[in-house]
């Protein structure tokens, strides 16, 4: 026999670890290097980071009052469909399907094997496991699939066993990357850090040799946009704690808390964590880490040889409990879709366990294909643009339903509004245009997966129209 409602079971802490569990995968371990050749100084390294955290802290402040409004399964999905209309919720939701949610567990699964790779070699993503003609599979990819699949496994067992796997694995990664902070900044080298900071603030581009190219003014700030594309995929999923609002006691309050709590975390150590870099790393060294693994060239000053271990362990934990986070929350949107008409009819059921096992092993089967293709990391790039936006909707859905439901009950109000969510909406505004100019290939393939979801829609027996 199956449940046919959720079961609030998630206390703060819990909700709190899936904000900040599904936000830390790999990239804080990674994106720094691209971003330093960007934009070329200490201070604008810092900087990006700082604007991420700053975006991320105001969109999550926000969400806080739509969570407030519609305290169920489905999150965003929910919120855009009463701001807006069923398509636009659609939308989000194919993406989400599609593109967003899939390809970041295939990519944060494959981020784990990579540095599994580091204690058992045998598992390097440049080894072939299987050669089909076609295409070659690796070790890695392998390893990928198994970890979403008994993920997904655990998952469909109870929401018990994923929280407590989320709860664990988070606060497990979070005192680590606080102990590398804390060790980095022991091994402060004056020198280094003299040199990084001397001249902050040039917004130049950077080898990894140091040669370093000028900027007009407009080109720096498609500098800066294209620099956040790495910081905003670092900072991303922040949200999927709206997914499962269902299961989550108090919600009204839990989420909008839970929300706050998590971005916050997250940008303290993100920025610790760079600051940690300048500290021990000259910014060349940033630029021209190996692979871009700037971590692991950290940890090599501060821990000596195991500090290649040591980063490969912090990942590994960081990866697992990201992917669990991610395959927990994802299922709970195709769940709520499922009802509403938009989505399978199966995912739209709980297993004898209260939770969507059906909509738990599609994203399984999808997430495992992005791990065999191998297209991921270049989708993800891609679809920035795209996730932004449904943010920027998001959020502009607040003044939408402050109109068109004036006396609806709001136990959180946005804090701040009108003037964050405005900010919020202008900042990333700013860098969708940026992107259009400067980097166009990171805005297309995002708007045609989206936009291929009208014909989608249209075709749908269970879509409705009307908010």
């Amino acid at each position: 026999m199956s449940e046919s409602n959720f079961k609030p079971t998630l206390r703060l802490l819990d909700a709190t670890m899936i904000v900040a569990g599904s936000m830390i995968g790999s990239g804080i371990f990674i994106v720094s290097a691209d971003i330093t050749r960007n934009i070329g100084g200490a201070g604008w390294l810092i900087a990006v980071w700082l604007i991420t955290g700053f975006m991320t802290i105001t969109a999550a402040l926000s969400y806080g009052e739509l969570s407030a409004m519609f305290p169920k399964a489905g999150g965003q999905y929910v919120y855009l469909k009463e701001a807006y209309n069923p398509l636009v919720g659609f939308l989000y939701g194919w993406s989400f399907f599609a593109v967003i949610q899939t390809a970041t567990i295939a990519a944060v699964a494959v981020a784990f094997a990579k540095f599994t790779a580091y204690l058992f070699p045998a598992i390097s993503e440049d080894k072939v496991a299987l050669d089909l003609g076609f295409m070659t599979i690796s070790p890695a990819q392998l390893l990928s699939i198994v970890v979403i699949v008994i993920l997904t496994a655990i998952n469909t067992r109870g929401i018990k066993s994923g929280k407590l796997i989320q709860t664990t694995f988070t606060l497990t990664k979070l005192f680590s990357l606080f102990g590398l902070i804390l060790f980095g900044l022991m091994a402060f080298r004056a020198d280094v850090w003299t040199a990084n900071w001397s001249n902050a603030w040039a917004l130049q581009s950077r080898t990894p040799a140091g040669v370093l190219g000028d900027y007009t003014l407009f080109a720096a700030l498609g500098a800066v946009a294209a620099s956040m594309v790495g910081t905003i995929f670092s900072s991303d999923s922040w949200n999927n704690v709206t997914f499962i609002a269902g299961e989550i006691k108090n919600p009204q309050r839990n989420i909008g808390l839970s929300l706050f709590l998590g971005t916050l975390i997250v940008t303290v150590i993100y920025v610790l964590t760079n600051v940690m870099y300048t500290a021990v790393l000259p910014l060349n060294e940033i630029a021209g880490a190996e692979k871009d693994r700037v971590a692991v060239t950290a940890a090599q000053v501060i821990f000596g040889h195991a500090g290649t271990l040591i980063i490969a362990i912090m990942i590994m934990i960081s990866t697992f409990g990201c992917n669990n986070g991610l395959i927990l929350a994802g299922a709970r949107v195709y769940y709520t879709m499922a009802k509403d008409g938009l989505f399978f009819n199966k995912a739209g059921s709980l297993n004898t366990n209260g939770v969507p096992a059906y909509a738990l092993w599609l994203q399984c089967v999808f997430a495992c294909a992005w791990s065999l293709s191998g297209k991921y990391g270049q989708l993800l790039d891609m679809i920035s643009f795209v996730v932004v936006g449904f943010y920027m909707l998001t959020i502009a859905g607040i003044f939408i339903l402050r109109k068109k439901r004036p006396d609806a009950e709001r136990p959180y109000k946005a804090f701040g509004y009108p003037v964050l969510p405005i900010i919020y909406i202008v900042m990333g505004l700013s860098f969708c245009i940026l992107l259009i100019i400067f980097k166009p290939a990171f805005t297309w393939p995002g708007l045609i997966i989206t936009l291929l979801g009208i014909p989608i829609y249209s075709m749908l027996p269970g879509k409705k129209t009307g908010a």
